[in-house]
């Protein structure tokens, strides 16, 4: 159940908004927009084929609609005050941040969206006055706030390790692995839930001295290959590092086998997989 809505302002400013209580004198009527978001599928028919032949699929942006009611005591606040109170948080095209706050039982759940305002639509002339707020959230996911992390160790054999993704969508790693000896390359064997491996591989002349830091992220949006040398200081981009028939692995919803294979002389060297809860809809 939810019981919190929180917005924050571009300077931090934060409005807080628990359900049911009506004492701040701002308070929810009604949310829109929470659901999964409607899926774009792309297909294509050929002649004498029935149907049509399946391609790919991209998520649409989120839209949230808030209805506001409005509780003025006359005495500390007006209607007016609340309406000028909400404007500092939904004036139209202001970026505005989104924490919600799922209680169900022993599990509680806390996700962050962030969007900008499109529409701040107040009822001045009603006899009961409130606010409608629509926010256009461009990435449509809801993000856990706190970051989840797996570990392990290359192996030269089949031993995979298990991370059990709690999400509802795809998310991007950041693998993370500093070598306490020299290695040559390395493969990352990624198999989700769908049983299709995918690979990751790591060579190309681009060997790891003792104490050098490899960094991989797969975050759409924010995809890199670096490396960062014993000495520290500034990195170095490795992108040639990494085959061109590799994939960019993302851990899917449930149980996701992950195996960082090395020869027999590299093995026990420790990596870390970082990645962030996401959620299509709560």
């Amino acid at each position: 159940m939810l019981t919190l809505v929180e917005a924050r302002s571009p300077l931090g400013s934060l409005l807080s908004m628990p359900m049911g209580d009506v004492s701040s004198g701002i308070y929810i009527e009604d949310i829109e927009g929470l659901g999964p978001v409607k899926a774009t599928l792309v297909s294509s028919s050929f002649a004498g084929e029935d149907g049509e032949q399946y391609h790919s699929m991209r998520r649409e942006a989120r839209d949230v609609k808030l209805k506001l009611g409005l509780e003025p005591d006359y005495v500390s606040s007006t209607v007016r005050a609340l309406r000028a109170r909400l404007y500092n948080y939904f004036m139209t095209g202001m970026p505005v941040n989104l924490r919600l706050y799922d209680v169900d039982g022993a599990t509680n759940l806390t996700v962050g969206i962030d969007g900008r305002v499109e529409t701040c639509e107040p009822a001045i002339f009603d006899e009961i006055p409130g606010v409608e707020v629509g926010i256009r959230c461009f990435k449509p996911d809801f993000l856990e706030l706190t970051p989840a992390s797996a570990t392990g160790a290359t192996v030269s054999t089949a031993t995979d390790t298990i991370i059990n993704y709690t999400g509802t969508v795809e998310t991007g790693v950041l693998f993370s692995m500093t070598a306490n000896k020299a290695i040559s390359d390395f493969t990352i064997y990624h198999t989700p839930p769908d049983g299709l491996v995918r690979t990751l591989y790591y060579a190309n002349g681009s060997p790891l001295g003792v104490n050098d830091k490899i960094e991989i992220s797969t975050v759409p949006g924010s995809k890199y290959v670096r490396r960062t040398l014993s000495g520290g200081g500034a990195y170095t981009s490795m992108l040639s590092g990494m085959s061109p028939q590799s994939n960019w692995i993302e851990l899917q919803p449930g149980p996701n086998k992950v195996r960082v294979q090395t020869a027999a002389a590299s093995t026990g060297i420790t990596w870390r997989m970082d990645f962030t809860n996401r959620h299509g809809g709560l």
